[in-house]
């Protein structure tokens, strides 16, 4: 008798333990439910977009190709540059200060457009990391919840099997002592049942302003995004195959890695709804697609640094 009460206190205390640790943890939660990534100013952006009709305008603005690279054109025009850019050819035929000084000016405010441009990226970016981190954060959560609930099913399941025995062997009579086997071992294997749920845990995440949604839908719906950036990510120009622009290769990879190419579970996703109730499996997926736009919209850099340098050309 006192091995079993010994037994069923060590059983308090480590579920007691665990209580105390799911409390924590829940308390986490809400304090990761609500997105503090927004930023604390709204500006509102307007949706007017820059031209998507790119043959055109390379094929009106062909002789700049001689100084710049195609993409460098296009990004020229989104930023509503190239007039300065023509200024500055024709300045460039005269060498006076008045020129000189006329050229400096005018790069003055290309570079400023494009400082403009670069800061929007980069917020863009901020948000992207900051809403990567903030999934990954609550994703571990789950992840330890889902833990503590296996390893408190796996100490009940060890201390029905172990109470079972000892009272197996305490109670004399033949019949009672095999009902108190076959019932702790009906319930130690109930027990161990319970920590094979492959779904887990579900907690409810909140995220009204979606970058991911507007991305999915190609669209452009709200004010999530500055129209240059929308632009670079949706120009097919500037994705490397130039067959898809960049978020339509994105969703492919989406549409493959993390929907299992069913458009029709994609569509109803979580992901991409205001929010709700998330498992940890979507978390990791919600996590790693923030994660993998925050790259896509870093690497639009290069293309500016290009831009640069085409125009330091032109310059000097």
């Amino acid at each position: 008798m006192k091995q079993s009460f010994y037994l069923l206190m060590i059983f308090c205390l480590l579920v007691s333990c665990v209580s105390k640790k799911n409390q924590v943890i829940k308390q986490n939660i809400l304090t990761l439910k609500d997105s503090y990534c927004k930023a604390p100013f709204k500006y509102n952006y307007n949706n007017k977009v820059p031209s998507y009709n790119s043959d055109s305008i390379l094929a009106v603005n062909k002789e700049l190709q001689r100084n710049f690279s195609d993409q460098s054109i296009l990004i020229l025009n989104a930023l509503e540059n190239l007039d300065e850019i023509y200024q500055i050819i024709e300045l460039k035929k005269d060498s006076s200060i008045t020129s000189q000084v006329k050229v400096l000016q005018l790069k003055s405010r290309i570079n400023s457009k494009i400082t403009i441009a670069l800061t929007e990226l980069d917020a863009v970016a901020a948000e992207f990391d900051c809403e990567g981190e903030r999934v990954a954060q609550i994703g571990n959560y789950v992840d330890n919840l889902n833990n503590s609930k296996n390893n408190k099913m796996i100490i009940l399941s060890i201390i029905t099997g172990a109470v079972a025995s000892i009272a197996g062997g305490i109670i004399n009579d033949e019949g009672w002592s095999s009902a108190v086997d076959i019932g702790g071992g009906v319930l130690g294997a109930g027990l161990g049942l319970a920590t094979l749920n492959p779904k887990g845990t579900k907690v409810e995440f909140v995220h009204h302003r979606n970058l991911l949604r507007d991305i999915w839908k190609n669209k452009l719906e709200s004010p999530n995004f500055p129209p240059f950036v929308w632009y670079m990510y949706t120009e097919k120009s500037f994705s490397n195959k130039e067959q898809h622009s960049i978020i339509g290769n994105m969703k492919e990879r989406w549409l493959h890695y993390q929907f299992d190419d069913s458009k029709e579970e994609a569509d109803q996703s979580v992901i991409f709804s205001d929010g709700g109730f998330y498992r940890a499996d979507d978390l990791h997926n919600r996590s790693a697609m923030l994660d993998q736009m925050q790259s896509a919209t870093r690497t639009i850099n290069q293309n500016i640094n290009y831009l640069l340098l085409d125009l330091d050309k032109l310059i000097l």
